[in-house]
Parts: structure tokens; sequence; C-alpha cells
């Protein structure tokens, strides 16, 4: 059994909550996902497969792939959430396009231990941290 399906299913029992077909169907297509998406995105992918899956679940299914570490809601762009599997991933930073929407994902080593030494400063414990940067692509400047 793959690492993130253990977590979740751990995480569901601890809720009282069953690994339903849909909810394993969902999960794999996250992890499919290896960019950014959407829940229209993410369902429109799923219901090419699975026509019973539907997009309330989805949308019920996304805070407890938050709330079991999975996934996190990265940033909002182009007037919708945003999504990405956190699981095995390392920290960035995105670069969001204002023109065409587009994400770039950047190294944020340098940010991380400015951060990090700012926490220490300040006696402060940082739990989540979502930096992004708007602006222009390359392709929307030309």
């Amino acid at each position: 059994m793959q690492d993130h399906v253990k977590i979740f299913e751990d995480y569901l029992k601890k809720h009282n909550l069953k690994l339903t077909r849909p909810r394993h169907v969902i999960l794999a297509a996250v992890f499919a996902n290896h960019s950014h998406f959407d829940v229209d995105a993410l369902y429109d992918q799923i219901h090419q497969k699975y026509t019973d899956v539907s997009r309330a679940t989805i949308y019920r299914t996304m805070p407890l792939l938050i709330e079991a570490g999975l996934i996190k809601r990265s940033l909002r762009s182009q007037a919708r959430d945003h999504y990405e599997h956190i699981f095995g991933h390392k920290h960035h930073l995105h670069l969001i396009c204002n023109k065409c929407g587009s994400i770039i994902e950047a190294e944020s080593a340098a940010v991380e231990t400015l951060l990090q030494n700012l926490a220490k400063r300040y006696n402060f414990t940082i739990t989540e941290c979502n930096i992004g940067a708007r602006g222009l692509c390359e392709k929307c400047r030309e």
C-alpha cells in the first residue's frame, strides 16, 4: 500500500470515517496530478472514467485530504482555489501570471532560511507558509 493511501486511511479511521471507493478514486486522481489543480479540473479528470463520483463528493473530500496533511490549498488564481499534494514534495514558491494564470514553482531555500531566522528572532513557530508572487510570465510579456 502506498504511504499516502495509508495516511489517508489512518486519518479517516481516527475520525470514524471510511475510505470509500469514491474517496479512493479522488485520492488516486489527486496523486496522479503532478501540478496544481482545481476542483473543476479534478472533476473532469475523474468523470472521464468514474461517472458516479460527483463534484459534491470531491468538494467534501478536499478538506479531509487537507486535514490529513496530504494536500494544501496552495493559491487562488483566476477566481479558483488551486491545490497541490504536499506529501513527499519539497517546499517551493509560486510565481503566478496575472494574464494567463500559469503557475511556476520556484526553489525557496533562501526564503525559508529568512523565515526561520525571523521566527527564531520572535520566538515564533511557523506551521504553514504559502508564498507567491504575481506578475507576467515570459510568454505574456511578449
